[in-house]
Formats: C-alpha cells, sequence, structure tokens
C-alpha cells in the first residue's frame, strides 16, 4: 500500500516540477491537499448517510414486523447500547458523543506543542470507531443524528492528509484544515454549502475569514459536489408550503422561539448534569449497566407509549411538514427531549443536530394544534421550532437559521426564522451563558491534559524505597573504606 503511496507521489512531483510559472506551482500546492480532503469526504458522508439510513430501516423493519416483534426491542436496544459504548470506551474514548465539542477542541489545541492531544481527537480510530458505535446505536432505536460525527469525521481526514505531506511540501495550517474539514462535512452531511461556509465563521473559528477563504470555499464546493452527485439533487427536507401566512402569526412564531430556546437549554443542562454526576461511577460493571439501562428506558417509552421516541426524528419533521398529520400529540416533545438526555449521556457516538431538530419540530406542531392553524401556518411554526430549538442547543443562531432555509428552499421566511434564531438565543443565554458545545469541549480539554499528566507521571522514575525493618532491627550502616 505505502509503495502505492509513493509511486503516487513521485509522479505528481514529477508533473509537478514540468510546471514553469512559479505562483502557479505555489497555489496548486497550497490548494491540493484542501481538493483530497473534501473529495474524499464527501465520499465518506455518502456512504456514512447510506448506512445510517439502512440501519433507520432495520429498526423499523422490526418494530413493524409482526404485533410482537417490537417487543424485541427490549433486549435489542440495551444491546446494541452497550456495544456501542464499548467500542468508545475500549478503543476511542474521544468518538464519544458529537463530535462537534472534540472539533473545537482540536482547533484550539493546534499548535506543535498539542499535537498529540489533537492526533487523539482526530485520528482515523477515532473515524472508524465514530461510524460503528453510532450505526449499533441507531440500529437499536438510540436517538442519535449523523450530522455531528460527520462533522468530526471530516476534520480528521482533513488532519491525516495535513499529516502525510512530506517534507518538502509547503507548511499549511493544520488549524485550517481542521475548521475546512469541518465545514465541509456539514455542507455534505446536509447539502448546505452555505451553512457550512456560517458554521465555520460563527462556530468553529474567530480568524478572519480573509486568511483562508479560497481554502474554506473549495473544500465546501468540492465536498457538496461529490455528495450531490452520488446522491442525486435533493433537499434534506423538502419544499413545504408556506403560501398565504397571516401576519398575526408573528406572535405564536415568539411563543415559540422562547418555548423552544427553554427547552434545548434546559435539554444540555440536564445531559451535562448526568454527565458531571456519572464520573462518580468508578467500578467497570456501573458504568456498562447505565448505557444498558438507558437502551431499556429507550425501549419501554418507544414500546409502551409512541414508536417515535426511537431514531434521529427525520420521520416527523417530514410528516409535520409535507403530510395530512400535521398536528402531534403533547407528549411527543417530550419523549424528543428525553432521548437525547438518554441516548447522549451514555457516553455512545452520535450527534445531537437531528434530534434537536426534530423535537423542535414537534413543539412547532404541538402549539399550531393547539391554536388550529392552518397547514401552511403550521409548516412556518415546525420550521421556527426547529431553528429554535438547534440555536438552544449550538448557540448559532445564523447556522441555525441557514440551515433550515438551505434544508427546506424556504428564503420567503427567513425574516421569521432569523427573528426565532435570535430570541432563542436570548433565552438560552438566561439559562447558561456558556452553550452546550462550548461546555463540553471545556471538558475534552481538561480531560485530555488530565490524561497527559497521568501518563508523564507514570513513566517517571520511581524514586528507590527504603527497606521496612522489623521492631527493634537496627539499619545496617553503610560499609566505610577498609583500615590498612
Amino acid at each position: 500500500m505505502m509503495e502505492l503511496v509513493n509511486r503516487i507521489r513521485r509522479q505528481l512531483k514529477h508533473r509537478y516540477d514540468a510546471i514553469d510559472n512559479i505562483h502557479l506551482k505555489r497555489d496548486l500546492l497550497n490548494a491540493l491537499p484542501f481538493w483530497v480532503g473534501a473529495l474524499i469526504t464527501g465520499l465518506v458522508a455518502v456512504l456514512y448517510a447510506k448506512l445510517f439510513a439502512w440501519a433507520e430501516a432495520g429498526t423499523r423493519y422490526v418494530y413493524h414486523h409482526s404485533p410482537e416483534s417490537k417487543w424485541a426491542f427490549l433486549l435489542l436496544t440495551p444491546l446494541c447500547f452497550l456495544i456501542g459504548w464499548w467500542l468508545v470506551n475500549r478503543y476511542a474514548p474521544f468518538a464519544r458523543g458529537s463530535g462537534i465539542p472534540q472539533v473545537t477542541a482540536a482547533i484550539d489545541l493546534s499548535n506543535p506543542r498539542h499535537n498529540y492531544k489533537v492526533a487523539r481527537l482526530l485520528s482515523v480510530r477515532v473515524i472508524i470507531v465514530k461510524i460503528a458505535s453510532s450505526l449499533f446505536v441507531i440500529l437499536g432505536g438510540g436517538v442519535i443524528g449523523r450530522e455531528g460525527p460527520t462533522i468530526q469525521i471530516s476534520a480528521a481526514i482533513f488532519k491525516q492528509i495535513n499529516r502525510l505531506l512530506p517534507a518538502w511540501y509547503p507548511k499549511i495550517s493544520k488549524r485550517n484544515m481542521i475548521i475546512t474539514g469541518a465545514a465541509a462535512g456539514l455542507a455534505s452531511a446536509f447539502n448546505t454549502p452555505l451553512g457550512g461556509i456560517v458554521f465555520a465563521i460563527e462556530e468553529l473559528t474567530k480568524t478572519h475569514l480573509n486568511f483562508f477563504k479560497s481554502a474554506l470555499l473549495t473544500g465546501v464546493i468540492i465536498a457538496g459536489l461529490t455528495a450531490l452527485n452520488l446522491l442525486g439533487p435533493y433537499l434534506y427536507l423538502g419544499y413545504p408550503r408556506l403560501d398565504n401566512i397571516p401576519i398575526w402569526i408573528i406572535f405564536v412564531v415568539m411563543l415559540v422561539a422562547l418555548i423552544t430556546g427553554f427547552a434545548a437549554s434546559g435539554m444540555g443542562e440536564a445531559i451535562l448534569f448526568i454527565l458531571r454526576r456519572k464520573q462518580q461511577l468508578t467500578s467497570a460493571v456501573e458504568k456498562m449497566v447505565y448505557p444498558l439501562a438507558c437502551g431499556l428506558a429507550i425501549a419501554l417509552l418507544a414500546v409502551l407509549v409512541d414508536e417515535r421516541m426511537f431514531g434521529s426524528g427525520k420521520e416527523i419533521m417530514f410528516e409535520t411538514l409535507f403530510t395530512d398529520h400535521k398536528h402531534v400529540e403533547w407528549y411527543v416533545p417530550l419523549l424528543r427531549i428525553i432521548g437525547p438526555i438518554l441516548s447522549f449521556s451514555t457516553g455512545v457516538a452520535g450527534g445531537i443536530f437531528a434530534p434537536a431538530l426534530s423535537a423542535g419540530a414537534s413543539i412547532g406542531a404541538v402549539v399550531a394544534g393547539w391554536m388550529y392553524l392552518t397547514d401552511t401556518a403550521t409548516n412556518l411554526l415546525v420550521l421556527c421550532g426547529m431553528v429554535g430549538f438547534l440555536t438552544g442547543v449550538t448557540r448559532s443562531p445564523f447556522t441555525s437559521s441557514i440551515l433550515v432555509i438551505e434544508m427546506t428552499n424556504s428564503h420567503n421566511i427567513i425574516f421569521y426564522l432569523m427573528m426565532t434564531a435570535l430570541l432563542a438565543n436570548l433565552v438560552s443565554n438566561l439559562v447558561n451563558r456558556h452553550s452546550f458545545y462550548d461546555q463540553l469541549k471545556g471538558q475534552y480539554i481538561q480531560e485530555i491534559h488530565r490524561d497527559e499528566v497521568q501518563l508523564a507521571a507514570a513513566r517517571a522514575p520511581q524514586p528507590p524505597q527504603e527497606e521496612q525493618l522489623e521492631e527493634g532491627e537496627v539499619p545496617a550502616r553503610p560499609a566505610g573504606p577498609k583500615q590498612p
């Protein structure tokens, strides 16, 4: 394998040396790693999306196979959660959760002093474990998404390409490659190129865009085009009807923004609280019992209350936007909030983007049902609920607005969506000024620093221990020089 890679490198260098224009050669070298990373990112994102969709379809098949088959999830869901947790805990602890906090932590640590730490956050092993763990969990009905994991996977791909660059290659900022990889991952996961760019600017970096805007744009475009050509032209959700919206609906939109902002920030605080309490679990048995118990709780709620407890929740968004079943029961939003709390707190791999969107959609549908609104007005509240809840989790109002606009081609309601995002962000800041992702990022950085200190202490030479004397025994004196 390495011989083939070296042969390709020699061929590329030979062709590169044949170019006479020095500026063109320099620009080409600077751009090539971003192009290669974006192409690989698009391919991996499409493959992961297909596998994730098949796993969710497997969940529905088992549930509806026969009237009794749904009871199999009382065993299947805990087992899948246990496997997903074991893979992460055994092989790649930093593959757990969404992946976005790990990416932001890697960006903060992107300097030569912390190369080892970044490698732990973004590695080939993390990519493999992230995919495998999340697929097991979603097969068992876990309430997770694939979008956050795709972002970490894509950032890891770009980081590995940066690491493999030969010594003679011009130096390319690892930080900029990680940022571009994360943006390309979001763009290919949602088919939202503008969302990927805004996400990079708003969530990932405070660096001025002029320093790497060309690399960022080309990375997003190539990854998006790769996914687009393999999956075909599509919107993540579709084209909901949004005509004949009454003027007074703005007051209901404000209500939805307040509810979703508070509910999303509350969900994040609940997850963080459970993660802090879980640190008190010391024995291996206790750590194994927790994912089993959470899997069993999710299965019981799905079997005894409502099947919509399972999965990423994309079906809820489709149902409320594109079918005649616009309104959902009052308890569905509660299920869609409890689900991510139970799933995310176990330590398995899985994102929170799609569950947040579905929770917001269900809140919007419930409010619309209470007020007996028309179909188009209900669609507006569903989309506003999605924006509000996602903003409450991420504290990225512009990213949330742009994502939903691009997912549904709903440019005519952009002001409603942006107002929802800003109000939800304001309410969330009242609950906690630090976002869910920022608090997790801080925990990951502390954990990786602590691991390094413990590793250094373990490798340090231990001082010799004095022999323990029996009671009344006199310590032997060191032998002095012999007398002549």
